[in-house]
């Protein structure tokens, strides 16, 4: 490819003062001048989408379902540019994996009580298929958050037990403690997602019955055959020094009941071929082929961001993931994997948009991996997200400008440079004698900048906006147009004929629909999907 240097000189004093080295150097491809390079590549788009109309409606072996937690529109386009930039590209005609899926749908997001959504109001929508109210995980909108009371009778079950009962082999993969909103509505019922432990609950609460979530983890699905994430402190009794840190007392144990979780899966699974991990080394010493089942808390709470974790003890969201493939396609009925890239949200709420924008480009390098080790034949693969954010990007930015650079022009009303990226509201509201902080003088590239916000908050909101749903494989033409919701974990569960719809799933002679064509074929399809 040949590349030509253009030099913009500005065309007034303010302007210098925004560059670093008094002037902006773009890089331009010199194809993308020839219209015939736009022609061919739709060309090349268009010959993609006509094959599109051979639906594959093959019964899904597997589903797998990547939860971007907080990973508004917005947030996908920024990863793209931030992806494309590592790999020395401008960024904007880069291609994030989730980009490459077939079908893109829009979901509404909201709670049944709450214009803009929580994490766990949703988590119970995209998972159990029902809309509840904010703050609640696994039960319906008739049960009341932080009223133990109103539990019993309301609970409702997801698409990981549904896919369990079915026979397959289920996984949960996540950023954040394994307590965390997401991962509890695959398999806890509770009025309040911050009952991680027995520790954090009142009193009334307990002596009413209701069960803490990370007690829920180990009872309620006793047998999830991989569960991968944070969480440590909430699974061991009050004040046990943590394994990792048995210093810091805030990494202590938290249970009242003086219970340890790990110790009682450890041994109810030592005869199960079952580990337990809580290291990245630990983790890579065994051998997926010998491990049925695997728990791996690698933190007391929620694993560090991507761009600060140790790559020495903390695995990655994609190593995690490859290893969890690995143990669970053994079964041949399939399987069903939740993976959440959940610090994109955590990333946000701190104003730190380097964080989350990181972590959205480390999930689509999980999802990369995951299309590696499955095929597009008899594995639906969803990516989607539970929520948006206040997050935005503009300022008339050139072509190629570093997705945590300035924009091109100074306010015309306080006459100061800004960063493309802003918040609506949030912790990078600041200050300085009155006036609004001029950020030329100061890192606005470190990893924890926060970014500037029109609205003081301690915390970033979500947003309310639809969210995108990314998909391919069996049936992921389903997910299509502008749904609510709750509506995805139902097309995963009749792609896999397992919950409520299986009728589909037989001809009149009672043997399976489809059958499973042989390796060779499927083989091809998968290297066809790869060269698309």
């Amino acid at each position: 490819m040949k590349f030509y240097l253009f030099l913009l000189m500005s065309r007034h004093d303010h302007y210098l003062v925004l560059q670093e080295c008094k002037h902006v150097f773009l890089w331009f491809v010199e194809q993308e001048k020839d219209p015939g390079f736009w022609k061919e590549w739709a060309q090349r788009t268009l010959k993609n989408a006509l094959t599109l109309q051979d639906l594959n409606k093959n019964v899904a072996k597997n589903i797998i379902l990547f939860l971007g937690d907080g990973m508004g529109v917005p947030t996908v386009t920024a990863a793209r540019i931030l992806k494309g930039q590592l790999n020395g590209q401008n960024g904007e005609e880069t291609q994030l994996e989730m980009d490459k899926f077939p079908y893109v749908a829009l979901s509404k997001t909201y709670n049944t009580n709450a214009q803009v959504p929580d994490s766990a109001g949703t988590a119970t929508a995209y998972l159990c298929g029902v809309k509840a109210n904010e703050g609640t995980v696994g039960v319906s909108a008739a049960a009341v958050k932080s009223q133990c009371n109103t539990t019993r009778g309301n609970e409702v079950t997801s698409i990981l037990k549904w896919a369990k009962d079915a026979g397959k082999s289920v996984g949960i993969v996540t950023t954040t403690r394994v307590n965390h909103a997401t991962p509890s509505a695959a398999y806890a019922h509770c009025v309040d997602r911050d009952w991680y432990s027995d520790g954090e609950m009142p009193d009334e609460a307990l002596q009413n019955g209701c069960k803490d979530i990370a007690r829920q983890l180990f009872e309620n699905i006793p047998d999830i055959d991989v569960i991968m994430g944070g969480g440590r402190r909430s699974m061991y009794p009050r004040n046990t020094p943590d394994v990792e840190y048995p210093g810091e007392k805030k990494h202590n144990g938290t249970r009242k009941d003086g219970r340890n979780l790990v110790g009682e899966w450890t041994d109810r699974m030592k005869d199960k071929r079952g580990y337990y991990v809580w290291n990245k080394k630990d983790l890579f010493s065994l051998n997926p082929n010998n491990v049925d089942y695997l728990l791996g808390l690698f933190e007391p709470a929620d694993l560090p961001y991507e761009l600060e974790r140790n790559k020495e003890t903390d695995p990655s969201l994609t190593e995690m993931v490859d290893v969890a493939i690995k143990i669970l396609q053994k079964n041949e009925r399939g399987f069903y994997l939740l993976v959440e890239g959940g610090r994109i949200d955590h990333g946000h709420h701190d104003g730190k948009a380097k964080q989350a924008l990181h972590e959205a480009v480390e999930m689509d390098r999980a999802i990369t991996r995951a299309g590696l080790l499955t095929s597009i034949y008899d594995t639906l693969t969803v990516v989607t997200a539970d929520h948006s954010h206040v997050f935005s990007f503009g300022g008339y930015t050139h072509r190629g400008n570093s997705i945590f650079g300035l924009a091109p022009i100074i306010s015309d009303i306080d006459q100061k440079p800004f960063t493309s990226i802003l918040y609506g509201n949030g912790p990078g509201f600041k200050l300085v004698n009155g006036a609004r902080e001029n950020v030329s003088t100061v890192d606005f590239k470190q990893n924890n900048y926060q970014a500037q916000a029109a609205v003081p908050l301690s915390m970033e909101t979500h947003g309310g906006e639809d969210v995108a749903i990314f998909s391919k494989g069996p049936m992921a033409h389903l997910l299509h147009g502008v749904q609510e919701q709750h509506y995805i974990p139902h097309v995963m569960a009749y792609a896999a004929c397992i919950g409520q719809n299986k009728d589909h799933c037989r001809t009149n002679s009672g043997s399976p629909f489809l059958s499973h064509i042989s390796p060779t074929l499927a083989l091809l399809l998968s290297v066809k999907w790869l060269l698309c």
